[in-house]
């Protein structure tokens, strides 16, 4: 357990810290513009992935802990350790961009750019279209799992690059719990939090039923009439 609680905690402190320190850095020198930035969050998932992947699982993210605990992946006491090991990094990546930089953009804190209404769909949507991808590319046994970081890190970017001018595209509260307790930006915080958790356990529950629906037996007595 302890190796697993380390490379959580390495792995989404520096999710945190190159996602949201690109933010910072492109506010700071508008040199990376909001592609730049999309792109960073997919390169930096993928390479995490590849590199504690087999260690921890690489889930860097309260939401698809939650997921994997609802797939029973891991039991309830590796996902409470998980989950506070992954907000613990995400707070101390935060304190180390302050300590940089600074309060520049709010440390890259998450808030919707329209209603939180809009903004709280989008990251539904967003988290559950991105624990379904982490399910069919790293979980099921079918699955080409050497290709699980790229297509998961592929999905970060993309969701990011079209879904961050409007919510930010969180997908993981601990990316949006970090910036927003060090800055003090909490006034949407909630949105990030709930929106994100309902998105994964909604993909987790769909995702269970469809696996279900493939493992179920054929009917012998209907596929022998049919013969018949």
């Amino acid at each position: 357990m302890k190796e697993k609680i380390i490379s959580e905690f390495l792995g989404t402190y520096f999710l945190v810290f190159a996602g949201t320190g690109a933010v910072v850095i492109d506010t700071m020198t508008k040199s990376l513009t909001h592609v730049g930035v999309a792109i960073t969050f997919g390169l930096v998932v993928m390479a995490l992935i590849y590199t504690f992947g087999h260690i921890s699982g690489a889930h860097f993210n309260p939401a698809v802990t939650i997921g994997f605990l609802i797939h029973k992946d891991i039991t309830k006491k590796e996902a409470v350790y998980y989950i506070v090991t992954q907000i613990i990094a995400g707070i101390a990546a935060s304190l180390t961009i302050f300590s940089l930089f600074g309060k520049v953009a709010s440390l890259g804190a998450t808030l919707p750019s329209g209603t939180w209404s809009q903004s709280f769909v989008l990251e539904f949507i967003l988290t559950f279209f991105l624990m379904f991808v982490i399910f069919g590319a790293a979980v099921h046994g079918k699955a080409e799992k050497s290709f699980a970081g790229m297509a998961i890190g592929a999905t970060v970017g993309l969701e990011a690059m079209f879904g961050g001018p409007i919510s930010g595209a969180s997908m993981n509260p601990a990316r949006s719990i970090g910036p927003a307790i060090v800055s003090g930006t909490l006034q949407h915080l909630w949105v990030y939090i709930i929106a994100t958790i309902l998105g994964a356990m909604c993909a987790a529950i769909i995702y269970k039923l469809l696996e279900d629906k493939e493992n179920s037996p054929i009917d012998e007595p209907v596929r022998a009439k049919t013969e018949a």
